[in-house]
């Protein structure tokens, strides 16, 4: 059942009973057919919203009567004087110099629905595409959040206005020399304009190339009779030969052995190319048994992160650069995905030389391929608001993957979706480690699960950006961003210095990322400190710790081995290393309670430094 029908039977249902029911959304709108001139602004505002967010639909002939519990809908059907007024809404609107635009390709053809006795009218309002946006009301820019229009601040709209110029020079739409449309795929244009028609008929099925022409013209895929980028990108016949590496996908698992089906090479036009791209790294990435679903199998990464950072890397990349997109599937530790471009310098925040070296990125919702991306959407292949980026942290920050992050090269750019847990074993023996520490800046309380998660965050982003690698900073738009409030009161974290004030970027509490307390130890032990094995010395950092921030104040070899591996090891290539680090580490405790440097409480293997210990002794 199509959306409108749907809605339309809602509102007959609830309409009869007198009742009323939350039925508008960011995507919906129902009001009354205005009675004077001066009471349609509100509709004129709410189109405006929609052709300057996701688009909408406004149901005219139905009101809202009442507050509270009585409130219900009413319906008051369509007028026939109201036509003119319909008719007005494409060249309602400005741009931002006030100069008039004509939006009639933004507006499907309206509909006058037989309702309960009545008519109804049906205004479906498409978005504008990027490259257009924004558009003014007398004067204003709206916006639609949940089921409000919302004035769109000045500061978003220049950066609307740096980023419209530079989707005026749109690359995938670059005629291709030699190209002529005669490399149209009719069947390929057809199953494109059969998606667009999707709620309502905007387009015809072509039949033959002429028929098509007044269509590919409009959409760019032609340009002074030559095909574009975007053209055979969607439909366009064996887009290799034109496109080259543009239309290729790499795919290869990295693994020792050489696997003649772990290696395939992907080329064809853009949505069978995201198709096959994302099942290629479906049928590649390890699947296990879901116990809380009954034994269903569960995969390694949540499919719709797939499926997002797939997609938004072909829907992003630069189609000047003639290179394929790599993908590759290292089983157990990652998936990355490298990609011709780069990001806009303004999305970047670098402070390398600073004390905490900075590298973080600014997630963005804006497309670089705007043309691209207004047919991807009709395939449901992007949708915008961030989604990439913001999947990305979301994901992360719900525990389902390890940290994301983006390696820079030379006209490239690679993302890491790292497996496993952002909160893993060693965050959660490093937060233990300070717990006592913690509770107190908390005022006794211990650290919630989100908390724990965004620290976890800033403090593998900070690791992170020591090894050059850049990472997501968190947005209104992540989730979990509010728990960065009770903690950036508590003093758990801190702007860093060089946060720019529209993006603050936070750093964890310094205690937290400290494990070197050799300034301390020397003063508790004296100048023979000096001459310990630097090993011994980070053994003794560690029990240090213990004693002076967890609640348990003691600590074992076996706790000591996890922290040391945390703090030397943060990735997870090794860790069939770790026995060997256990046994070494027990070892050091033996000798350095044979040397008094630490001593056991009651007799157990739990170990504290040694207050008594003897300055003059060495080891």
């Amino acid at each position: 059942m199509k959306i409108v029908d749907k809605i339309l039977s809602q509102l007959a249902d609830l309409i009869s009973r007198g009742s009323y029911q939350q039925l508008e959304s960011e995507g919906i709108e129902i009001k009354p057919v205005p009675s004077t001139g001066g009471d349609w602004k509100q509709r004129h505002i709410a189109v405006n919203a929609f052709l300057n967010t996701r688009g909408g639909i406004l149901i005219l002939g139905v009101k809202e009567e009442g507050q509270g519990q009585p409130r219900r809908y009413v319906f008051t059907g369509y007028r026939e004087d109201a036509e003119a007024k319909l008719k007005e809404f494409a060249t309602l609107f400005t741009d931002r110099p006030g100069n008039p635009l004509n939006l009639s390709d933004c507006f499907p053809p309206m509909e006058l629905r037989d309702f309960m006795g009545g008519r109804v009218a049906i205004v479906y309002v498409d978005e504008l595409s990027a490259e257009r946006k924004f558009c003014f009301y007398q004067g204003v820019a709206y916006r639609r959040s949940l089921t409000g229009e919302h004035k769109i601040s000045e500061a978003d709209i220049e950066a609307q206005e740096d980023y419209r110029r530079e989707a005026l020079q749109a690359r995938e739409i670059r005629p291709l020399p030699g190209i002529t449309p005669d490399r149209i795929d009719l069947d390929k244009l057809n199953e494109h304009i059969h998606h667009l028609n999707q709620p309502v008929k905007v387009e015809t099925i072509k039949a033959d190339l002429a028929s098509a022409m007044p269509f590919l013209t409009r959409k760019q895929f032609v340009i002074n009779n030559q095909m574009t980028t975007l053209g055979m990108l969607v439909c366009g016949a064996h887009p290799e030969d034109a496109l080259q590496f543009r239309c290729h996908v790499h795919g290869y698992v990295d693994v020792p052995q050489e696997i003649a089906q772990d290696k395939q090479d992907l080329i064809n036009n853009i949505i069978p190319l995201m198709e096959s791209s994302v099942a290629y790294v479906l049928r590649n990435i390890q699947v296990g048994v879901s116990v809380a679903q009954g034994g269903s199998p569960s995969l390694q990464y949540p499919e719709r992160l797939i499926r997002e950072t797939t997609n938004n890397a072909l829907a992003h990349r630069d189609y000047t650069i003639n290179r394929q997109v790599i993908i590759a599937v290292k089983p157990g530790a990652y998936i990355s995905i490298r990609n011709p471009g780069s990001f806009r310098k303004n999305l970047l925040i670098e402070a390398p030389e600073a004390a905490v070296p900075l590298r973080r990125i600014i997630p963005e919702a804006k497309p670089r391929n705007p043309r691209l991306a207004n047919v991807l959407r009709v395939f449901r292949k992007w949708e915008g608001r961030g989604i990439g980026m913001a999947t990305l942290v979301d994901v992360c920050l719900q525990n389902q993957i390890d940290l994301p992050y983006y390696r820079f090269y030379s006209e490239e750019v690679e993302l890491f979706l790292c497996s496993g847990k952002l909160l893993d074993e060693r965050m959660e023996w490093i937060l233990q480690s300070f717990d006592g520490y913690l509770e107190g800046k908390l005022q006794g309380n211990p650290l919630s699960e989100p908390q724990k998660l965004v620290l976890a965050y800033l403090i593998k982003s900070e690791w992170a950006n020591e090894q050059l690698r850049y990472t997501i900073i968190l947005t209104p738009d992540n989730n979990h961003f509010n728990e960065l409030i009770p903690l950036e009161r508590a003093g758990l974290i801190t702007k860093h210095p060089s946060s720019p004030p529209l993006y603050p970027i936070y750093l964890a509490d310094r205690v937290l990322l400290s494990s070197n307390y050799l300034e301390e130890l020397r003063q508790m032990f004296g100048p023979g400190l000096d001459a310990l094995a630097p090993f011994l010395k980070e053994i003794l950092s560690i029990v240090y710790r213990f004693n002076h921030f967890s609640k348990a104040h003691f600590v074992s070899a076996k706790q000591a081995s996890f922290i040391f591996w945390s703090q030397k090891f943060p990735e997870q290539e090794g860790i069939h290393q770790f026995d060997v680090l256990y046994r070494k580490v027990r070892r050091s405790f033996n000798k350095l309670e044979d040397s008094g440097y630490i001593r056991r409480h009651e007799n157990k293997p739990r170990y504290e430094l040694n207050p008594e210990f003897t300055k003059e002794r060495l080891l």
